[in-house]
């Protein structure tokens, strides 16, 4: 799925394609009517060694999802199949550029929330100088009533 969309978001047409699919190629559901189709996120499925081949799980119950299927649909069926293309993808690979992708995203973001805060710190001194009297209390901008004192001009 593309990057920022959930399960929830997926369109109910595609949905029934994909469960009418998966019906089809099924070997037991593809005798049977009335069946339920489950899908979840991939990160959802729990596979542990002593299940069966073939059995999995689910790590959060609330993201498993289910589309009640009647009957096979042959004008779906036939629509996916004539426009199907086999392809051997390079998962791994796909997978791990993916995640490169996702990595560098968020270094941009730390780096980009770390300049944020390096401006704010910056500010707040500044402002916290202007408060203080500190760039005001120079001996080189003071001077003393001695130096204004002449002599000459007194009296």
């Amino acid at each position: 799925m593309p990057k920022g969309t959930m399960v929830e978001d997926i369109p109910k047409e595609v949905l029934i394609d994909c469960a009418q699919l998966v019906k089809n190629n099924s070997i037991q559901g593809c005798k049977m009517n009335n069946i339920n189709i489950v899908y979840t996120p991939w990160s959802n499925l729990k596979k542990t060694a002593d299940m069966d081949v073939g059995q999995i799980g689910f790590h959060r119950q609330k993201e498993v999802k289910i589309v009640a299927v009647e009957k096979k649909i042959n004008e779906i069926v036939n629509r996916l199949e004539k426009t199907k293309e086999e392809r051997y993808p390079d998962l791994a690979a796909e997978k791990e550029s993916r995640d490169r992708e996702e990595r560098n995203e968020k270094k941009a973001q730390i780096q980009e929330q770390k300049k944020r805060e390096k401006d704010e710190m910056k500010k707040k001194k500044d402002m916290e100088e202007l408060r203080n009297y500190s760039s005001l209390m120079k001996s080189d901008n003071m001077t003393t009533n001695e130096d204004c004192y002449d002599s000459d001009d007194f009296m």
